[in-house]
């Protein structure tokens, strides 16, 4: 009979429906059982393209046995990470507290007040390699439970009280705000940590490291620093390169398991992709060499192709395994490239793909470029141009037989963090690649999350699935998603975009910023109440929710004139000034933040004489990467001091005070340069 998870519409919660386990969803009727029972609680927290997630559970929560002593003994929760992000970061922190790391399928171990006594990650059901088992693991927890409660409850306390502490992590709030030498000091240990060799950061696994590798780029836009262009191109051109890049489907799995890109965990996260493709994009922008807008565009394209919902919305990932197997959908032997591409094409195609009868990975092969078409074009006496464009026929081809096979699961839940990190990725590239279908997607998603992931008061909600949306947004939604929204106003020049990214931003510091001490909490005051409120300071999966409040929060400054906006971006880092300064290299996006602040490059106006003008001037002004640089469009139907909504009796407009007097003046636009309150010669039609 299947447990209450059955009632969820979590795909990952659904997993778990039939397991022998009596699992429950979060929430105060676990805790109310656990007390009448007495006994604890076990909570488990993972998500569905989790590899080693699905392995606990084949191992575990499918055995009957550990199922039947799981029931007896505790009240078994299960979480989403991608639904409940907020309990996901409060008890990955009480992990790395207990252990000093961390990771998924989390596993804790709590009292009746939620509080974490005991944690930890997989478990294999048999020990080995020096690890207990699931069941030892349990035995002794039972154990510990009956015999030495006392014990259990001085522990949780301390945890978290940990907990708590670490929550804000910042000590005293600075009187100062960090200064520019801070992105200096960070970038120094960002080169420090580059593998000369294989590019990216530290040793394996390896990870894209995406916000290290924009705030890179951004210094290098603006001083020309060779040593950041070269670390930031050795890293994209050799992840381009291994198998953490699907080279027939496009996009890139989550991390490579080794140092050299090849082997990766197979899954691909929606976040990921969307933070990969501005990376590509903008490193296109800042060096020029196309090849990087060729990775964004196959990155841009597999989402398009692949993850878009009916609605508009974007599915937030695929799984690592089909048919029980991790990456069996991925890897290729000789022969199966041969059926379809033929002998001659499907020989050279494994000759310069490392498609090989031994293999690189359990013995099959993961696409790779040990060489780059270049290199074999010459090799081979024949054009880079003709061969690059016979390969991309290749892959295609060999795309469409792929399809064949049974294909990873996907998450069909649409999450508006990760949304909007897409939605700012395709309008990115929508200018830099002229590529109208881009703004398109982006335009669709972004109106599907207004119109659709709103509760009744119009708040804002964090997740969708099967027609329903549900779950308090976080930070992170309300900013990454205002972020975008700037991101979209830019390409387009449609202020609606504006007036809701605005919006969203207000609802940020009404509702989620500490206005005591600065910053900027990860739930909001009216959502449910966890065993603590935390601050999310550092860059994981997602950018950090404080540097994306701050960033948004500072940018809508500048195009509005709101000094509360301002406030609560300049309060934010002088709050995390701690942070800033001790864990410099967990928060590359707060130092995109110091940058911005302290590298303005002044307001640009761009004035235009009709609408349809919008997407080639677009083009023209806006294609390269321009960090610092505030943006605002004057449209013939734009007030005098008003940013006005299409709908603008139905939406307040948006004070922006630049606007006043700027129109264009000749045939096509024209443009006014202000900085420090004045404004240069207008440039007519330039």
């Amino acid at each position: 009979m299947p447990n209450q998870l059955a009632q969820s519409l979590s795909p990952y919660l659904l997993q778990h429906q039939d397991n022998p386990v009596d699992w429950m969803p979060w929430g105060e009727e676990a805790f109310d059982i656990a007390r009448e029972r007495d006994v604890p609680l076990f909570l488990s927290v993972g998500y569905a393209a989790c590899h080693w997630c699905h392995v606990m559970a084949h191992e575990s929560f499918e055995n009957d046995q550990v199922g039947a002593y799981l029931n007896e003994h505790f009240v078994c929760i299960k979480v989403d990470r991608e639904e409940r992000p907020d309990i996901d970061q409060i008890y990955m922190n009480a992990v790395q507290l207990m252990t000093g790391h961390g990771g998924w399928p989390m596993s804790v171990f709590l009292d009746h007040d939620g509080r974490p006594f005991y944690a930890g990650t997989y478990w294999p059901v048999i020990a080995h390699g020096g690890m207990p088992s699931f069941p030892q693991v349990l035995d002794a927890l039972v154990d510990a439970w009956a015999n030495r409660r006392e014990e259990i409850a001085d522990h949780a306390a301390e945890i978290t009280e940990g907990l708590r502490q670490l929550a804000v992590g910042t000590g005293e709030t600075a009187d100062k705000t960090p200064g520019p030498d801070r992105v200096g000091v960070a970038i120094e240990l960002l080169l420090k940590t580059v593998d000369g060799t294989w590019g990216g950061f530290g040793e394996a696994p390896k990870f894209p490291h995406a916000t290290d590798l924009e705030l890179m780029l951004r210094v290098a836009s603006r001083t020309q620093d060779s040593r950041l262009v070269e670390a930031v191109e050795l890293t994209l051109d050799k992840m381009a390169a291994g198998g953490i890049r699907d080279h027939i489907g496009g996009g890139f799995s989550r991390y490579s398991v080794d140092g050299k890109w090849l082997v990766p965990h197979f899954e691909k996260m929606l976040y990921d992709n969307a933070l990969l493709a501005e990376v590509y994009t903008r490193a296109m922008q800042v060096t020029g060499n196309a090849r990087h807008g060729e990775v964004a565009t196959e990155i841009l394209d597999y989402i398009q192709r692949d993850m878009v919902d009916v609605s508009g919305g974007i599915h937030c990932s695929e799984d690592a395994d089909s048919e029980g197997v991790e990456g069996k959908f991925y890897v290729w032997d000789p022969a199966e490239v041969i059926e379809v591409l033929g002998e001659e094409r499907g020989t050279r195609f494994c000759q310069i793909y490392d498609i090989t009868e031994s293999g690189n990975f359990d013995g099959h092969s993961i696409a790779n470029l040990p060489r780059s078409i270049a290199d074999w074009a010459e090799q081979l006496s024949i054009a880079t141009e003709t061969l690059s464009k016979e390969l991309a026929t290749d892959r295609k081809r060999l795309r469409v037989a792929r399809e064949k096979r049974v294909k990873p699961q996907r998450d069909d839940k649409i999450v508006v963090a990760w949304n909007a990190l897409a939605i700012r990725a395709f309008s990115i590239a929508s200018v830099a690649l002229c590529r109208d279908d881009y703004l398109q997607t982006a335009e669709r998603a972004a109106r599907f999350l207004i119109d659709s992931m709103r509760d009744s008061k119009g708040r804002l909600l964090h997740v969708y699935r099967a027609g329903t949306a549900h779950g308090d947004a976080f930070v992170d939604d309300h900013a990454i998603f205002a972020d975008a929204l700037v991101g979209l106003y830019e390409a387009t020049a449609d202020p609606a975009w504006l007036v809701e990214a605005v919006s969203l931003a207000e609802q940020l510091v009404d509702r989620f910023m500490d206005v005591r001490d600065g910053g900027f909490y990860y739930t909001a005051s009216d959502s449910d109440s966890l065993i603590t409120r935390n601050k999310d300071w550092h860059d994981g999966s997602l950018v950090s929710g404080n540097a994306a409040s701050a960033m948004v929060c500072l940018k809508l400054s500048r195009i509005t004139g709101n000094s509360r906006l301002l406030d609560a971006a300049v309060g934010t880092l002088r709050c995390g000034e701690t942070v800033i300064r001790t864990q410099t290299r967990a928060c590359a996006a707060l130092i995109s933040v110091i940058d911005e602040l302290h590298h303005d490059q002044g307001e640009l106006v761009i004035a235009v004489g009709q609408r349809a003008a919008v997407p080639e001037v677009a083009r023209r002004v806006l294609g390269g990467f321009q960090p610092g640089l505030t943006v605002v469009w004057s449209l013939p139907e734009n007030g005098s001091e008003d940013v006005l909504p299409n709908n603008a009796a139905a939406v307040s407009p948006v004070p922006c005070e630049l606007l006043e007097g700027k129109v264009s003046l000749g045939d096509a636009f024209t443009l006014y340069r202000c900085r420090d309150f004045h404004c240069e010669s207008p440039v007519v039609d330039p």
